[in-house]
């Protein structure tokens, strides 16, 4: 699962846990970007080091949840279909699946060669946002008939949280329990992230 976990919160966790279980999978690896291409503008988020130290604190103590890095060291923007060649050339007897949202479906024709994407693993598309079945399965249909895409619907519920929000209410003193694990509230508040924190100080 690629993202910017900026932060991390529940919604991403249940995401993972239910792919997973549905899946029959492994293990789910969270990959934070490193410099995402389509989020340029990284003015008052989090950096990449306190975005990695979230994503472990909240993964902890799930044995089949695992974190890499391998996008944080990309020279130059990390894109999706580097990262799958990549991995699926250092472990060609893995199949890999690549968890998304619907709304990253719905954008997936802007991607950077989305079909090099489709021909390295399974796409696995959860509804967000109050998407309708009805929209979803459409834009199932065609990412399947362009790109010749092995697709599978993740039965979930849909879960209306974003790192967006999470930020903003942060930043407003606002409490965000319940949406983001506690050890991630504690790091946020210890170091000031999203300027909602005690010393302000920050993590780089």
């Amino acid at each position: 699962m690629g993202g910017t976990f900026d932060p991390i919160h529940i919604g991403h966790l249940i995401l993972g846990e239910n792919a997973y279980l549905q899946l029959g999978l492994d293990k789910v690896v969270f990959m934070p970007s490193g410099n995402p291409p389509h989020k340029l503008n990284r003015e008052g988020r989090a950096s990449d080091l306190e975005r990695m130290d979230m994503v472990k604190l909240a993964i902890a103590t799930n044995t089949h949840f695992e974190i890499s890095d391998i996008e944080m060291n990309e020279e130059g923007y990390s894109y999706t279909f580097r990262t799958l060649e990549r991995l699926n050339a250092e472990h060609p007897d893995t199949r890999y699946y690549f968890i998304i949202g619907a709304d990253s479906l719905f954008d997936f024709d802007k991607w950077m060669n989305p079909q090099r994407i489709c021909n390295a693993c399974t796409l696995v598309v959860a509804t967000r946002n109050h998407t309708s079945n009805s929209q979803l399965d459409a834009a199932i249909t065609h990412v399947r008939t362009k790109y010749q895409a092995d697709i599978v619907k993740l039965d979930t519920e849909n879960i209306d949280c974003s790192s967006h929000q999470i930020r903003s209410w942060v930043a407003e003193g606002h409490t965000v329990k319940y949406y983001v694990p506690d050890t991630v509230i504690n790091y946020i508040n210890t170091y000031g992230v999203y300027a909602g924190g005690k010393d302000g100080q920050g993590r780089s």
